[in-house]
């Protein structure tokens, strides 16, 4: 599987938001993440970074 893990960044740190994230959708500075087993998180941020080998996004908290 290639699925990654959605973190977002908030004060230098990273806190892991979702697993296994199968679904980005950016709307502006809301962003929607949705993982293979359909769990649903939404937040307000901005996209920072993706890391194929990392299986890591990355997201700066707004």
């Amino acid at each position: 599987m290639c699925e990654a893990d959605a973190f977002i960044l908030r004060d230098e740190k990273e806190e892991k938001v979702l697993e296994n994230v199968d679904q980005v959708e950016l709307d502006g500075d809301d962003v929607k993440l949705v993982s293979i087993f359909g769990e649903q998180k939404s937040m307000k941020a901005k996209f920072k970074i993706y890391n194929n080998s990392e299986r890591k996004i990355v997201f700066e908290a707004i």
